[in-house]
């Protein structure tokens, strides 16, 4: 189903290791002063910061920190000014990637992210390089301890998502259109939905299965690398897993 890749699974473990080395904080302030920064301090009228700080509050993230975070967006506190860019290239074995950045230092965060790339056997490409196999989608994360899936299916039917994936075991995903994921994000908030985690992504229109351990390896090397950076916001890309790999990654 869309939105969706078993690598998923091996990502979001990931993401919990980056959460307990206070990675996943970092990132989380960045968005937090770059949504603010963008669309002003107020909640209501700034949809990105709505969403921030609601991904901010899922991680436990302390109600001062996200105030301060706010406030230097909002140029009220003093504090770095932090820019977006998005890095695309290929990794070994042609798997297409896109690499979001929130970075104060653009001249770093290229080294880094070419760094990652080169090591890897990959090559960072130009702008547009890769984008073009890619659509913009929203990708709602929901437990599924919290909320069962008829209920869940009635609920985004009527905020008007584009599909529920219950591949995985341990969470729901929600696909909205781009233009659509503040209003399904927000009707799920008001009928109490707990989310993990709400973003706007780059979703692969097909995606490369890699059947091979060893090339699975040399992938996954990359993607770690890249997500191992501050200044790395998301990474995004094609690459699948076989079953047989999975079995074998464990």
């Amino acid at each position: 189903m869309s939105g969706h890749s078993k690598w998923s699974t091996i990502k979001h473990r990931k993401a919990a290791q980056d959460a307990k080395r206070g990675k996943a904080f970092t990132k989380l302030i960045k968005e937090l002063t770059i949504a603010a920064r963008i669309g002003g301090s107020d909640l209501d009228a700034n949809p990105r910061l709505r969403t921030a700080v609601a991904n901010a509050k899922s991680q436990s993230m302390p109600k001062d920190n996200i105030d301060r975070a706010i406030q230097k967006g909002a140029g009220e506190l003093d504090g770095a000014i932090y820019e977006e860019i998005i890095y695309e290239g290929y990794g070994p074995h042609n798997v297409a990637i896109i690499v979001e950045v929130m970075t104060d230092n653009r001249n770093r965060t290229i080294a880094s992210v070419r760094h990652a790339f080169s090591v890897c056997n990959g090559n960072l490409g130009s702008a547009n390089s890769v984008q073009y196999m890619f659509d913009r989608q929203g990708s709602i994360l929901v437990d599924n301890a919290v909320i069962d899936e008829d209920r869940l299916t009635e609920l985004i039917l009527e905020a008007g998502a584009e599909d529920l994936n219950t591949e995985n075991p341990d969470e729901y995903q929600i696909i909205t259109a781009s233009a659509d994921f503040d209003t399904v994000r927000s009707y799920l908030e008001e009928n109490g939905v707990a989310m993990l985690s709400a973003d706007v992504i780059w979703n692969p229109q097909n995606r490369i299965e890699i059947d091979n351990y060893k090339k699975a390896e040399q992938v996954i090397k990359l993607i770690d690398l890249l997500e191992d950076d501050d200044d790395v916001k998301s990474v995004h890309s094609n690459f699948d897993i076989s079953e047989s790999v999975m079995a074998e990654l464990g």
